[in-house]
């Protein structure tokens, strides 16, 4: 294998809800979800079901012919989405829904979709992005790390997180040089470490894509699908983007990724593609996840059970600051704690993700983790943090 993994040295070879199971039979309390991925639950039983027949029947055919499960998933997705359609009736009707495989491959297509749409080239991004590894989406993420040379372009300018005024200054920027085709922000920023965009800021870039013409894309690649406790993040700052990108929660392991497209995008043959996307299989997936997500309130225990371990660990010791919402929590740690999440995963079996070379601890777990889930989590943390 190529060695590109940091890699703890576990196994999981199973899970059931909120828990993994390693090569020996240790359980696992998963806080992290593979990286916001684990939305319903491991091996939730109505969602392999639904794999499960889907696989029985036909597990690929190309986008060359009809596929009724991608109208089906574009009916469940938006009415938990709270776009819907003509057919639904729903809150933001004639939403348009594009699928794809992966969270990079939604955000290069949309930054493209939006370069047609407005015939400009440059693209605003925020200081701290992560947007992806494939070629523009990696240009627009602020880690000259992972930014090959043949990835670099004078195409995107970036601007710090929350700062109204310098954002005006990039759009004033875009304009010298035929404006900005784009926008894109994470309204929670989680590889960065969980930060969170203000509203203001939201609302800023609302107000600057209206008076310049420039396209809000909202990444809710790892804050979407419900994990604030509102199905997009973008949403409590009560606006609206014109696409919305989706990953990780949407599959629930499934690789997919989505765009949801606003009405006044007309889309023309060839402009996108994908030879994997919307595939029956990944259809009968993302279907699933929408349908026990509503079924079982998964968004309103994410609201609840994140205000819970806020305010629990709120109370541990070591702990500096707070930031998130609903089921995206960032812990960042005081000076001297150190090697947290190992600890926590080797002396506690809880999973746990970092951010900020680890001084952030990241907790991202599936949506229908429980309250006493939770207490096992804060007691785990208040154990390990209570060793320094």
């Amino acid at each position: 294998m190529f060695d590109v993994y940091s890699v703890y040295d576990v196994e999981i070879v199973a899970g059931r809800g909120s828990w993994v199971y390693d090569a020996k039979g240790q359980p696992y309390l998963d806080m992290y979800g593979g990286h916001a991925v684990i939305s319903i639950g491991h091996a939730q039983v109505d969602y392999v079901a639904a794999v499960t027949r889907q696989l029985e029947k036909l597990g690929f055919y190309s986008n060359s012919v009809i596929i009724r499960e991608q109208e089906v998933m574009a009916e469940e997705l938006g009415a938990v989405a709270g776009l819907g359609s003509v057919a639904t009736g729903g809150a933001r009707a004639d939403w348009q829904l594009f699928l794809c495989n992966s969270g990079a491959e939604a955000n290069e297509n949309a930054l493209k979709l939006s370069s047609f749409h407005t015939g400009r080239k440059k693209v605003i991004a925020v200081g701290g992005a992560f947007h992806g590894r494939t070629s523009l989406a990696v240009a627009a993420t602020d880690n000259p790390e992972i930014c090959a040379p043949v990835n670099e372009t004078n195409n995107v300018i970036f601007t710090p997180l929350n700062d109204v005024a310098a954002l005006e200054a990039a759009f004033d920027a875009a304009d010298e040089e035929g404006g900005a085709a784009a926008v894109i922000v994470e309204a929670i920023q989680g590889v960065a470490g969980i930060k969170v965009a203000t509203i203001e800021f939201l609302q800023a870039v609302r107000r600057l894509c209206d008076e310049r013409g420039a396209i809000y894309v909202a990444d809710e690649i790892q804050c979407g699908c419900g994990r604030t406790g509102r199905y997009f993040a973008t949403d409590w700052a009560g606006i609206q983007a014109d696409i919305y990108t989706m990953a990780k929660g949407i599959g629930n392991g499934f690789p997919m990724g989505a765009l949801a497209i606003a009405p006044c995008f007309e889309p023309q043959k060839g402009m996108l593609g994908t030879t994997f996307g919307g595939n029956q299989l990944a259809c009968a997936a993302g279907t699933a996840v929408a349908k026990v997500m509503q079924r079982d309130g998964l968004m309103a225990n994410a609201a609840a059970v994140g205000e819970y371990l806020v305010e629990e660990l709120s109370k541990v010791r070591g702990i500096k600051e707070i930031r998130g919402k609903g089921l995206m929590i960032g812990l960042e740690l005081e000076e001297g704690f150190e090697g947290v999440a190992r600890r926590l995963l080797m002396e506690e079996r809880v999973f746990v993700g970092t951010a900020a070379g680890g001084r952030v601890i990241r907790l991202l777990p599936a949506l229908c983790v429980t309250r006493e889930e939770a207490n096992l989590a804060i007691a785990a943390i208040r154990r390990v943090l209570s060793g320094f």
